[in-house]
């Protein structure tokens, strides 16, 4: 089921990237550049952190499953603005299958 909803989202996204801004909302953050788009990004980031401290302490979970959704979703929009798709990060995360995620991080060459 994931693959087929990042597979319809991912066609969707392109559908609406040349779209005229006030059509779509995806549109419209295609239409205002990478940096809108980055700064959506961020701030969503921001409410999934916020989200997942909150139900560790309340049990509640529904918020973090919103905000999570909200972050996929504008970092979908990221990637489609730079001519990638969900496609791109799926290979990447299979590649690391057979690799300890101490090695994967050593072989950045840098530290995150």
């Amino acid at each position: 089921m994931a693959n087929d909803v990042l597979k319809t989202l991912t066609e969707t996204l392109e559908a609406r990237k040349n779209a005229a801004p006030e059509s779509s909302y995806v549109a419209s953050l295609h239409h205002k550049g990478l940096n809108k788009i980055l700064e959506k990004v961020g701030e969503e980031a921001t409410e999934t952190i916020i989200a997942a401290k909150d139900a560790q302490s309340s049990g509640v979970t529904k918020d973090v499953i919103s905000e999570t959704a909200d972050l996929w979703f504008h970092s979908l929009v990221m990637l489609s603005h730079l001519g990638l798709t969900a496609d791109d990060i799926l290979q990447e995360l299979a590649r690391r299958f057979d690799i300890s995620g101490l090695e994967e991080k050593a072989s950045r060459g840098h530290s995150k």
